[in-house]
């Protein structure tokens, strides 16, 4: 059996970009993207300082999280053990981007498909070295059967001092690399300074600079820029199918607990109207957000089960299916289909709510996400929007038991305010710390208090109380669930957003 990899020799690379440019030639590469390059960093205080080079690209991982999270098997493992992908098959989801602990995966401008170095199999199935290997001038590229004991370069990696990128997140990268500077391989130990880096006219501030800066140790002075890759849409998917999936809860409350099932329009039809309109939301978001996204039936067709893209769109499938069937009992009039839909409706929309945080956790190269509290706060957000609609419908209908949705809405606002209480307060891993630097003291603080706890949490609180404590009419609850679920787009958008701040490479 063969499982290639490589060894990067740090000491002997001289920092010509040979690999980028033959890497370039050979896949025909875009300008503004890379399979390979090289990072330049510079440790030291002058007069006494160093600059080191080290060759960034996909590691081939063993336990790659790009495979599993890819919906339509797009990206696959070779015979060889080498991570390769097929443009015919991708839909551009960018899951795999945001999966990569190591940024080596790219959209191609060109094709808008997501390419990586693939170990230029093409070649390899030649009996020739990557193109990279080739025109290394000082043969700091060397290619390794790592399940080969007699391999030249495998006996050279184990009897050598090698680093592995991010051995942390247990993917089992297939590059070593031998004398790099440990600061070259963990992006949270450099800082690009303000004065900028070589070759560039503007810069970024690294997250982890904020308020000093601590762990930093080097400067970078090279690198490539990865843009981010989830952006408005995403977030506001997130609300989306909280609505959706909030109302039905609370029309599924008002059934089985409220007793309310003869309440035909405020209980029968009103809620999977909403739902239905808000799935549908949802949908075009989703597919508008995909490079390709004519090819969104790929889902279905060459769906892969591992990924929870294609299990999500599962879960809202039914969710679809459920909703219609309790329209057509509500507008029917059927008391007892509600009754008897109750429960798989209340189950698909607490899936609806939550599937994303299974999402989020094969994300693997953005640790803000994967905190074990992303489910419980979806849910709780369901809640509050699920209870900000009936708020609203207020104005217009009457809508029974509006102390026992009140008091669920409110109580989801708390459960909410204690989880990102808890958020704050729990130390993680220095990825996730940089992140949460970002959300509350860096580029994304003014959204996140501003709008996510003060217009999402804290004026709805009031408001709902009002409401609760007085007979002051339904405008401060209306104005409280409009609050809520405009305050929760901004914290969805500050939590995706600087979840995907903190360089990876």
């Amino acid at each position: 059996m063969t499982r290639l990899g490589f060894l990067l020799d740090s000491e002997s690379c001289i920092g010509c970009h040979a690999c980028t440019v033959a890497c370039k030639a050979e896949h025909d590469v875009p300008l503004g993207v890379n399979r390979t390059w090289v990072k330049y960093i510079e440790t030291g205080t002058f007069p006494d300082v160093n600059r080191h080079f080290s060759v960034m690209r996909c590691n081939h991982c063993d336990d790659a999280p790009c495979i599993s999270i890819c919906p339509t098997n797009a990206l696959f493992r070779a015979d060889n053990g080498v991570v390769d992908f097929d443009d015919d098959n991708c839909i551009g989801c960018k899951g795999c981007m945001n999966a990569c602990p190591y940024d080596a995966i790219y959209i191609n401008p060109v094709t808008n498909t997501a390419n990586k170095c693939n170990f230029c199999n093409h070649r390899i199935e030649q009996d020739l070295e990557p193109s990279c290997v080739v025109v290394c001038p000082t043969h700091a590229i060397k290619v390794a059967d790592l399940d080969n004991p007699d391999d030249e370069t495998t006996k050279l990696i184990s009897r050598s001092e090698t680093a592995v990128r991010s051995p942390e997140q247990n993917t089992l990268p297939k590059v070593h690399y031998r004398g790099a500077d440990p600061a070259s391989l963990d992006p949270l130990q450099t800082a690009i300074a303000e004065d900028g880096m070589i070759w560039a006219d503007t810069t970024a501030q690294h997250p982890t600079a904020v308020d000093g800066g601590d762990g930093i140790v080097a400067r970078t002075a090279y690198t490539t820029a990865h843009e981010m890759t989830w952006k408005a849409k995403v977030s506001s998917y997130l609300v989306t199918k909280a609505v959706a999936a909030g109302i039905m809860v609370m029309a599924v409350l008002q059934v089985m607990y409220g007793g309310h099932y003869y309440e035909q329009a405020a209980v029968g039809v009103m809620p999977p109207v909403v739902a239905g309109v808000f799935l549908a939301v949802t949908g075009v978001l989703l597919v508008g957000d995909l490079k390709r996204p004519e090819r969104f039936y790929y889902l279905i067709t060459r769906g892969n089960r591992r990924s929870w893209l294609v299990k999500g769109s599962w879960v809202l499938g039914a969710f679809a299916s459920v909703c219609a069937a309790w329209f057509i009992a509500g507008v029917a009039g059927w008391v007892t289909s509600l009754v008897l839909l109750a429960l798989p409706a209340g189950l698909l929309a607490a899936a609806t709510a939550g599937y994303t945080a299974f999402l989020f956790a094969q994300c693997e190269g953005r640790d803000l996400w994967q905190s074990p509290l992303v489910l419980p706060m979806l849910l709780a957000q369901a809640v509050v929007a699920g209870g900000a609609v009936y708020a609203v419908a207020d104005l217009a209908m009457d809508v029974p038991d509006l102390v026992m949705v009140h008091s669920v809405m409110l109580g989801g606002i708390g459960a909410c305010a204690v989880l990102v209480g808890i958020d704050l307060a729990v130390r993680g891993t220095a990825q996730a710390e940089a992140a949460l630097v970002a959300m509350t003291r860096g580029q994304y603080a003014r959204q996140f208090w501003a709008g996510g706890v003060v217009l999402g949490l804290v004026i709805p609180a009031v408001l709902v109380a009002v409401r609760l404590a007085s007979d002051s009419g339904p405008v401060p609850a209306a104005v409280a669930g409009i609050s809520a679920v405009a305050g929760m787009w901004f914290y969805e958008d500050s939590f995706v957003r600087a979840g995907q701040s903190v360089p990876l490479s």
